[in-house]
């Protein structure tokens, strides 16, 4: 059964960095594009970032320029690597599975979400 555990999330101060690990498991992730959501407290989930099995990315607006995805398709990883991190960025951080079809599709495979807390 195909499973993707995330990781690296924590504690931060504003202007911090941080950088999650997404590992897949139980199937070969190379040819899904994979996304990376963030549900606040309350809120509703946004995708913030994504990337297709060629490499090409894309961005919500609020993470342009701070976030970048990566991904090492023979590791069956993708990263997101945040920088210049504000409050507003606190939230639960999970990698998708998905496809691009005029724009991110997810699939129904999640992992468990990481917490990134941005605070003094």
């Amino acid at each position: 059964q195909a499973r993707l555990v995330e990781s690296g999330g924590g504690l931060v101060q504003p202007g911090g960095s941080l950088r999650l690990s997404c590992e897949g498991s139980g199937g070969d992730f190379r040819n899904y594009a994979m996304g990376w959501y963030r549900q606040g407290h309350g809120g509703q989930r946004e995708l913030v970032a994504s990337i297709t099995s060629g490499g090409y990315t894309n961005y919500a607006n609020s993470v342009k320029g701070r976030f970048s995805i990566s991904r090492d398709s023979a590791a069956n990883a993708v990263y997101l690597q945040m920088n210049s991190l504000k409050p507003e960025d606190t939230a639960n951080y999970s990698c998708n599975a998905g496809r691009y079809n005029n724009g991110y599709i997810p699939y129904d495979i999640w992992g468990q979400g990481t917490q990134v807390t941005v605070s003094f």
